[in-house]
């Protein structure tokens, strides 16, 4: 299966099974699990269910288990998404060659994720960006909504809802191109 230049998005490792993504913010209670559920909902809209699964965690360790905050599960509902079932937890440089995309939220976690990686499958891990760009390092990031108010929660939720569809449109791209006929 080989890389389409129409998505640039990595290949999947197992052409027989979904392309897996991970989303990664710091905690994993604000960003990358309101991005998890606004993507899922993008795939499943894009019609790719079964053919993308999507996931979150974060860098660190002190919410594991936890829910997702508070003011990010309101910023959903208000939105009309579900994020009740979320328990966070922390991504471990083993779970690394089980993803297809690895998306970090910022230029922090973006270093910390390919440190985890020593080198190697780093071109998978790649900065979200505001855009659904997919972006490289100088690329924009999502901001940490944490400890703020509705608003900064908004915004953040405003930033992955006009991501996420052109993220899904990419796969969309890549696993047609890779059910192509040679």
């Amino acid at each position: 299966m080989a890389s389409s230049p129409a998505s640039d998005l990595p290949p999947a490792r197992d052409p027989d099974g979904p392309y897996r993504v991970c989303l990664v913010c710091l905690g994993n209670i604000c960003r990358s699990p309101m991005a998890e559920t606004v993507l899922r909902d993008a795939i499943t809209a894009a019609g790719l269910d079964g053919a993308v699964a999507v996931d979150s965690a974060g860098t660190g360790d002190w919410h594991i288990g936890e829910q997702m905050d508070a003011s990010a599960r309101e910023a959903l509902s208000r939105r009309g998404y579900d994020g009740s079932a979320h328990r966070a937890r922390q991504i471990e440089s083993s779970w690394l060659p089980q993803y297809d995309l690895i998306l970090a939220m910022d230029r922090n976690n973006l270093h910390n994720l390919r440190r985890m990686a020593a080198g190697t499958d780093t071109g998978r891990i790649r900065l979200f960006g505001p855009e659904g760009g997919l972006t490289e390092p100088d690329g924009g990031q999502i901001p940490d909504p944490w400890g703020g108010g509705a608003e900064q929660f908004d915004y953040v939720l405003g930033l992955l809802r006009r991501a996420t569809p052109v993220i899904a449109r990419r796969l969309a791209r890549l696993l047609e191109s890779d059910d192509a006929p040679a």
